[in-house]
């Protein structure tokens, strides 16, 4: 027996410890994918080996919990194998496991060392994805306000009402007209506006209809002016279901008259029963600021604003990898491609796919089993013990032999 065996275990153990030592303390960090080492046995041409070396330190991929957070861009990858891929600034790629996410001063959407998390922008219509991922980008700006251009209601009309003796119609004189209701309304500048639409009943199953602007009349004309049903209550004119709203005059400075504004009152009925507005929505909106943010399972950033309105604001990609074990650790919970660990495929996450789907307000825990560790380290210790004693023997050996002289 040699020195060699004794030392190389010593080394391995020493090793072992190392990568022990490293997984107990990252218990504790977000996305982290604990480590194992390989050994291998060690020969040189003889029957006798001398001793043992590390081939190798493994990571272990396999997920790790999911835990819920108070931040709304901590991101979770679930049921893949995916990694965020990420970006520094001067375009070196990065992937982890990591999903704590924050916005920086120009609206990057960064880790905590400053890598940028890539995935698709949204286009100037709207719609996501094409093209290679990019770093995503916020509009650190707010939403700019947008006018009603379409009105979807749904009212009952009380079938039970008698034609308005009293002439002409006035919006002050409730005896003029049989129901009324009010909706908000948006102008260019995003100055809201109350726009009252009256029905004037005319004759059996038929309707006029009057609409005012902030309490006016004046200019604001219906096409068509008048709605009829048939004898089961159902709409029959228009038969589109659609006026068109247009002439409404604005003082403020905002775009006047205003555009032509669709009210959609398709389903409309006129029932024996009480005046009711059953649906009612529009689609302006004041100006208002970013608040917050959500994300969906397949990877799409929603912004939501003051005004009550949410938009896309990006969507997040995933890579994987062939042999993801190939990946070189580069620490900060990052890791870089190599060409053990294949090329990446980048895509769009989701449920169903290898890569998997995200859950926003979550992060995932370390994939470090404390309990699993300790043992290992009560073994590991062990193990250098037993490889110090054949060191401590072989020297006694050595020591018998010089004493021989």
């Amino acid at each position: 027996m040699g020195f060699s065996q004794g030392v190389s275990g010593l080394n391995a153990a020493a090793a072992n410890l190392d990568v022990i030592g490293n997984n107990i303390a990252n218990a504790g960090t977000i996305g982290f994918k604990s480590g194992t080492v390989r050994f291998a046995d060690v020969y040189a041409g003889s029957k006798t080996g001398l001793g043992t070396a590390v081939s190798g330190v493994m990571q272990n991929f396999t997920a790790g919990a999911v835990q819920t957070s108070t931040k709304p861009l901590d991101v979770a990858i679930v049921d893949g194998e995916g990694f965020f891929r990420m970006a520094s600034p001067s375009g070196e790629v990065a992937y982890g496991r990591n999903g704590q996410f924050d916005v920086d001063k120009d609206g990057f959407v960064v880790n905590a060392d400053g890598l940028r998390l890539t995935g698709y922008q949204v286009a100037a219509n709207g719609t996501i994805g094409g093209g290679a991922p990019g770093p995503l980008q916020f509009q650190t700006g707010g939403m700019p306000p947008s006018a009603t251009q379409k009105i979807t209601t749904q009212f009952n009309i009380d079938s039970r009402q008698t034609v308005p003796t009293v002439t002409p119609f006035n919006a002050n004189n409730s005896a003029t007209y049989n129901y009324a209701t009010t909706a908000t309304i948006f102008d260019s500048l995003g100055t809201s506006h109350q726009m009252s639409t009256f029905f004037v009943k005319t004759a059996a199953n038929a309707f006029d209809v009057k609409v005012t602007v902030d309490g006016s009349a004046t200019g604001i004309t219906t096409a068509p002016a008048s709605l009829t049903f048939d004898s089961t209550g159902k709409l029959t004119a228009p038969a589109t279901g659609l006026i068109a709203i247009s002439g409404i005059p604005l003082t403020n400075g905002a775009t006047t008259p205003m555009a032509a504004i669709s009210m959609d009152i398709t389903g409309t009925t006129q029932f024996g029963a009480t005046n009711d507005v059953r649906k009612l929505t529009q689609d302006g909106y004041a100006p208002g600021q970013l608040t917050s943010y959500a994300v969906s399972r397949d990877g799409v950033l929603t912004g939501k604003y003051t005004n009550e309105q949410s938009k896309p604001l990006g969507q997040i990609v995933l890579s994987s990898f062939v042999n993801p074990g190939g990946l070189k650790p580069k620490g900060n919970n990052v890791y870089a491609e190599t060409a053990e660990s294949g090329q990446p495929l980048t895509g769009s996450p989701g449920a169903g796919t290898k890569l998997g789907s995200l859950v926003g307000g979550a992060v995932e825990a370390s994939n470090v089993d404390m309990t699993a560790e300790l043992v290992n380290l009560i073994i590991a210790q062990r193990t250098y013990q037993a490889n110090a004693q054949t060191v401590k023997t072989q020297d006694q050996v050595v020591q018998a032999l010089i004493n021989m002289r």
